[in-house]
């Protein structure tokens, strides 16, 4: 899925919420046995909470496994509901709503990752209606407008925090020596000889990259373009970094056959000064300030929510999706 640079802290959340602590409601002394947990008076029923796992472990394969190691999935996609409930109750008391072509559009660009015809498919193997699609994309989608009004919304940047951040990742705004260079690469050795005769008697790499190299960028003259040591092959780096501009290497054999390269232009290691390096800095910066922030919302509503946890019905679960009647779908 293509993610917006607004959507990526939303995939960072830590789903670590203690749960049941700092409640101030003393549980039940006869829990309902199909409710598994309560946020605030707002029930998690067994029956949705048992379909999820069921769900969740297929994806996995973990199905088959023990009570034992059913456990934490089951602890993890407890957490992960109670902190969505939180955070969609969030949202109902900010009057934050999606519209139906909201979510028209997130479904459309979900369906759009898969080819044509595979999406209905791939919800059908995670035994997924595009009904339940549609709600978990209003979930998501509300979720990310209360981060975004309320929560980003509120992060700022000075000039002070910029430059501080750019002092103390200078290492990462170094950019690396590279070169520009071209090849020719063909089958044998004897045709990389006759190559590398035409190329002493004055013929132009390029034109004859065109005619002779196997490669494909053979239609742009064997242009490589630039790149720093560690991306191409290890032999190619042996071979181009040690050579000066305008000069050819000698034949050269890999696993891809047998090579002649050209450099064509060089760039020093340099660093980026800080004019250079704003933009990169002010996103990496209002990243982690925006992730911060949400960490700390949703501390702040984990402290103050009643939540309570039915142990003997989340213990009687064992993995296996309910049976909801089909009247209920």
């Amino acid at each position: 899925m293509r993610l917006s640079p607004t959507r990526a802290p939303l995939l960072s959340l830590v789903l670590t919420l203690a749960v049941g602590s700092g409640c101030n409601t003393p549980p039940k002394s006869t829990p309902d046995p199909t409710v598994v947990a309560t946020v605030n008076g707002e029930a998690l029923s067994r029956a949705d909470f048992e379909q999820e796992l069921g769900r969740e472990l297929a994806s996995t394969e973990a199905a088959q496994r023990t009570p034992e190691e059913i456990e934490p999935f089951k602890r993890t996609l407890l957490d992960t509901y109670i902190q969505r409930m939180l955070l969609l109750q969030a949202a109902r008391k900010n009057n934050i709503t999606v519209t139906p072509e909201e979510v028209d559009r997130g479904v459309l660009r979900l369906s759009g990752d898969y080819p044509a015809g595979n999406f209905n498919e791939v919800l059908a193997q995670g035994q997924l209606s595009l009904a339940e699609l549609r709600a978990r994309e209003a979930s998501r989608l509300t979720i990310e407008k209360l981060f975004s009004h309320h929560v980003y919304s509120r992060v700022a940047l000075t000039e002070e925090e910029l430059r501080a951040y750019y002092a103390v990742h200078e290492a990462e705004l170094h950019e690396a020596e590279q070169v520009h260079a071209a090849q020719i690469v063909v089958k044998g050795l004897d045709e990389a000889r006759r190559v590398q005769a035409q190329l002493k008697s004055g013929k132009k790499f390029a034109d004859l990259a065109r005619r002779y190299s196997l490669s494909a960028d053979a239609k742009v003259g064997g242009d490589l373009g630039f790149f720093p040591r560690g991306q191409m092959p290890p032999a190619f780096d042996e071979v181009v970094f040690k050579l000066g501009v305008g000069q050819v290497s000698d034949v050269v054999s890999t696993e891809y056959g047998y090579h002649l390269f050209k450099v064509l232009e060089r760039k020093p290691a340099r660093k980026r000064d800080f004019a250079e390096a704003r933009q990169w800095v002010e996103s990496k910066l209002l990243e982690e300030k925006r992730a911060q922030a949400q960490d700390a919302f949703v501390k702040e509503l984990r402290d103050k929510a009643q939540v309570q946890v039915n142990e003997a019905t989340l213990q009687a679960i064992r993995g296996q999706p309910a049976v909801v009647p089909q009247a209920a779908k």
